[in-house]
């Protein structure tokens, strides 16, 4: 399971976002905390894997708190959730190394593809000591690349697809089938069908036809 720490000084907000993360498969509450003095009392203690941090805290700003894990060296990655939408915050944000930046106030849906796409980069680093560059480009592209419904044909959706994509991933290049990714993550087969068929267009997985004595072929699919 991977770790969370929660730093928020509004106690709603606070309870909102550790009850959507009790939502995400593979996810777990560390500590949910209100300060900075707190939050790096309890990494001294144990260190998480993952940060959720605000950026306004009484008297406290979350930016100097990234730099100061960054100074001390402490490998932990940290999702910003703020209301600041200023540029310049922004860019500081992502020099100092943020996997993602959340504007307040953000949906379940955008909350959930941040998690997800942090879970997918962090089990591909954590399972091997090396990296293919098209392996590499492609993480890149899938953690970096905000996705449109326009870059879908129509009728798709992009938490959709990464929830999808997110199965497959955990396949690890095993063969699987609509039924079977629809029924893990409670999708119509007809609907996990029409994503797999867009995935194949794209080049991510591969489509084998295995024919049985008797009946319909049966379609697996495998990540390339």
């Amino acid at each position: 399971m991977i770790e969370v720490m929660i730093v928020e000084d509004d106690p709603m907000v606070r309870e909102i976002n550790s009850k959507f993360l009790k939502r995400i498969e593979g996810f777990t509450l560390y500590k949910a905390v209100s300060n900075l003095e707190d939050a790096k009392k309890y990494i001294a203690l144990k260190k998480p894997d993952l940060i959720l941090l605000d950026v306004f805290l009484p008297k406290e700003n979350g930016l100097d708190f990234l730099k100061w894990i960054r100074g001390q060296e402490i490998d932990i990655d940290v999702i910003l959730i703020t209301a600041d939408k200023s540029i310049e915050r922004i860019q500081d944000a992502f020099r100092f190394g943020v996997v993602d930046y959340l504007i307040k106030p953000f949906s379940f849906e955008r909350f959930k593809e941040a998690l997800i796409q942090f879970k997918s980069r962090y089990y591909k680093f954590k399972k091997n000591d090396e990296i293919e560059q098209k392996d590499l480009d492609k993480l890149i592209s899938s953690s970096n690349t905000s996705q449109s419904e326009e870059d879908f044909a129509k009728g798709l959706n992009k938490y959709t697809y990464r929830s999808i994509w997110d199965e497959i991933e955990k396949s690890n290049y095993e063969d699987v089938t609509a039924e079977e990714l629809a029924e893990k993550l409670g999708i119509a087969r007809v609907t996990v069908r029409r994503y797999l068929e867009y995935m194949e267009k794209e080049n991510k997985i591969e489509k084998l036809v295995e024919y049985g004595k008797v009946g319909r072929p049966q379609y697996k699919y495998h990540k390339i």
